[in-house]
């Protein structure tokens, strides 16, 4: 009878244990015109910040590089915005650093983070979006893309990084620590290069696209984009939408710019 009472005991908590545990793990869905949201204990304000602003970021991105007239993201084909309970929720199932305050998986159009992330708002997020719509501009396995374009497209989203940026490429000339371009196109290694270095290169990537945009508008920059995605070729592109031939001679014209001989 024991034996009966216990085997009863055991099936119950079986068959109740699964719905207690998949109450909370399981995720909820909210979409908007461009984004699915899951989340599963997130407050219910912040799932509607991350909708409001991303939907904003959208507009922006795509008004900023000339993108406008091109319909990403709608139905089917949504970007993805995955937000964990909090910073050990979002570590644990990711194997983000606990520096980390979102990431993103750019092919799949898939971000993560949690709820309150650092600097999330402000600049994780609308970088991330940048290296999404950008590389489905380009195709996400470009091999023409050098990583400055890459890195200065997604940081020419944040817009408060501009004028820093600008400090910290007078600095760096002050300091001759300024990186050439042939450098940022494919020598530079983020991953072995000191915090200074890293930040040197961020700000000049930013400031060469945002040269190209300021100085000859973004209609010639989606031609440049347009160009680099159907012929593969950086120098090819470049002629293509601007008065350089090459990436040498984009290099003087942006360093004249600077105001660097």
């Amino acid at each position: 009878m024991r034996n009966r009472v216990l085997i009863v005991s055991l099936l119950l908590v079986l068959f109740l244990l699964p719905g207690a545990l998949t109450a909370d793990d399981e995720w909820k869905e909210s979409k908007s015109r461009h984004f699915i949201i899951y989340y599963k204990a997130a407050p219910y304000d912040f799932i509607q910040q991350v909708i409001s602003e991303a939907e904003d970021y959208y507009d922006d991105i795509a008004y900023d590089l000339g993108f406008t007239r091109y319909e990403f993201w709608l139905w089917d084909n949504r970007a993805k915005i995955y937000i964990y309970n909090d910073a050990k929720d979002y570590q644990i199932n990711t194997g983000q650093p606990d520096w980390s305050s979102g990431c993103a998986f750019v092919k799949d159009k898939v971000i993560k983070t949690y709820p309150n992330a650092r600097s999330f708002f402000n600049s994780v997020l609308p970088h991330e979006m940048g290296h999404i719509i950008f590389r489905e501009f380009v195709g996400f396995n470009n091999p023409a893309i050098p990583i400055w374009l890459e890195e200065g497209v997604a940081s020419y989203q944040e817009k408060a990084r501009l004028n820093q940026a600008k400090r910290i490429i007078k600095q760096a000339i002050k300091d001759e620590a300024f990186i050439e371009l042939e450098q940022l196109s494919g020598k530079f290694n983020l991953g072995m290069a000191g915090q200074e270095a890293v930040s040197i290169f961020y700000a000049e990537s930013l400031s060469i696209v945002d040269y190209l945009i300021r100085e000859f508008g973004k209609d010639n920059f989606v031609l440049f984009c347009q160009a680099l995605r159907d012929k593969k070729n950086l120098d090819r592109a470049l002629s293509s939408a601007y008065r350089f031939n090459n990436s040498k001679e984009l290099s003087i014209y942006w360093k004249r710019y600077l105001g660097i001989d």
